[in-house]
């Protein structure tokens, strides 16, 4: 196990100017130099990794982390990012997605658990996914109107600025093991150009794991299930 910079050996803690560990991210600045003004964060959880990759300059590649928080002035659940060049040492960049509001807003009651992913587009000729600009989050919005999680998604040029896309899942029909909330989205390049989300389902109080799939050249994902052929005997 590696030590972080943290005392108690982490490498990321929630934002806190009441610990005395935080005080190093009040003079925090930007990559562009300009002063960060970072929210106070209630707790950091749900942590996930992507390659940066910066073509212009390449000493300033290395890895971005969004992770899950709450701010601590207006208890928003929201999604922050922080970045580093190695993978040990992160640096607080601030909240990167935020809830929405609005009667259409599908996240103003939070922001959670994403899975944020390089661009990529499958070459059919030689059936590889090649690197594309960009990035896209799948990420778990919760809506006040029901109180029902479920799957939307964002797109970014840079990693640090997104733009909502809306939900791409859906909770299930009533009755079935998702109706009650789906989140926790996790996402898989398949070697035919398809790809499949993996994401927690919840029915009342219930919770198991399902798998929707993405076609090459759609914009639907579609809930999958596994079918099993019993032999003759």
């Amino acid at each position: 196990r590696v030590e972080g910079d943290d005392p108690s050996g982490a490498i990321m803690i929630p934002y806190d100017t009441n610990d005395p560990n935080s005080r190093e991210f009040v003079s925090l600045q930007d990559d562009d130099g300009s002063d960060l003004e970072l929210p106070e964060e209630l707790y950091c959880a749900w942590p996930d990794v992507v390659v940066k990759i910066d073509r212009t300059n390449s000493e300033k590649s290395g890895f971005f982390m969004y992770y899950s928080t709450m701010t601590k002035n207006d208890k928003q659940k929201s999604i922050g990012v922080a970045v580093s060049a190695d993978g040990f040492r992160w640096f607080k960049r601030g909240l990167c997605l935020q809830p929405s509001s609005g009667e259409d807003s599908m996240d103003d009651g939070g922001c959670a658990r994403c899975n944020v992913v390089r661009n990529a587009v499958f070459d059919e000729d030689e059936y590889v996914w090649r690197d594309a600009p960009g990035y896209t989050m799948y990420y778990e919005g919760v809506s006040k109107q029901d109180n029902k999680h479920r799957i939307l998604m964002a797109q970014s040029e840079d990693g640090r600025q997104w733009t909502k896309k809306g939900v791409v899942l859906d909770i299930g029909e009533d009755g079935v093991w998702d109706c009650d909330g789906v989140g926790s989205p996790h996402i898989l390049r398949m070697d035919d150009g398809s790809q499949r989300m993996y994401y927690v389902g919840q029915q009342g109080r219930d919770t198991a794991i399902g798998v929707a799939r993405l076609e090459l050249d759609s914009d639907s994902w579609v809930r999958e299930q596994s079918s099993i052929v019993f032999s003759d005997i």
